[in-house]
């Protein structure tokens, strides 16, 4: 169970090997909806497949998008996962062995590994980590990668450009992560963590940075206060 922020951390929020063995229970309570938006992407991600097609998970973490689509799927895919967190990929890897399912599993800086030519890309909860300087560059990346008509379908907290209204919504989302267990102190540090390491943008700036891509079309697939699902097409 996820007990980091009930100590008091010295350094900021990384996905290191503590991290990865409370993973699961940190996001599942972190993110509001977690499980049925992992549902959701996994069933319109596999509208957009067919025999052999390639899927590629771009912050794979522990693997539970894989494993969602895997156990989903009725014919066989090529699944790749990319994370830069080792720890995180033994742990997605165990998953995958247990199910007896297959993908294959890169470590390595989602910025500087070659992605393989993809009919859908995935990315939850990991754009928001990219500095802004270089999130253009990986959406424009994940854009050239992609098979004429790929899909990309990502997952982004995300803030609202309204100051009064944001802040009700962050308030609001806080008060979400109480009802989950979390105490006040736990919720503060973990905040001050990633201040800095998570920076969101609003809606209407992801959508650009999608248009100005290249890409033809964004729609959003599912929203919750300040969290966002988007599916995004390739003309």
């Amino acid at each position: 169970m996820d007990k980091i922020f009930t100590e008091n951390p010295q350094k900021q929020f990384e996905f290191d090997a503590k991290v990865a063995g409370v993973f699961d229970d940190m996001v599942s309570r972190s993110i509001p909806y977690y499980k049925e938006v992992l549902g959701l992407c996994a069933d319109f991600t596999l509208m957009y497949l067919k025999p052999d097609s390639t899927l590629l998970d771009l912050g794979t973490s522990t693997g539970a998008m894989l494993v969602e689509i895997a156990s989903k799927a009725e014919f066989p895919l090529n699944l790749y996962g990319i994370d830069n967190a080792e720890s995180m990929l033994e742990i997605a890897q165990n998953k995958l062995s247990a199910y007896e399912m297959c993908a294959n599993l890169i470590c390595g800086d989602i910025l500087e590994v070659d992605f393989p030519k993809s009919d859908v890309v995935i990315a939850n909860y990991t754009l928001q980590f990219i500095r802004p300087l270089q999130r253009e560059k990986l959406v424009q990346k994940i854009y050239d990668c992609l098979n004429p008509k790929g899909v990309f379908i990502v997952s982004e907290k995300v803030m609202v450009e309204h100051k009064e209204l944001d802040f009700k919504m962050i308030q609001y989302y806080l008060a979400n992560k109480k009802k989950q267990g979390y105490s006040d102190f736990e919720i503060a540090k973990k905040r001050e963590a990633l201040e800095n390491v998570l920076v969101p943008y609003s809606e209407a700036e992801n959508r650009a940075m999608f248009l100005n891509a290249g890409f033809s079309c964004v729609e959003t697939l599912f929203r919750w206060v300040n969290f966002a699902s988007f599916i995004v097409m390739k003309g």
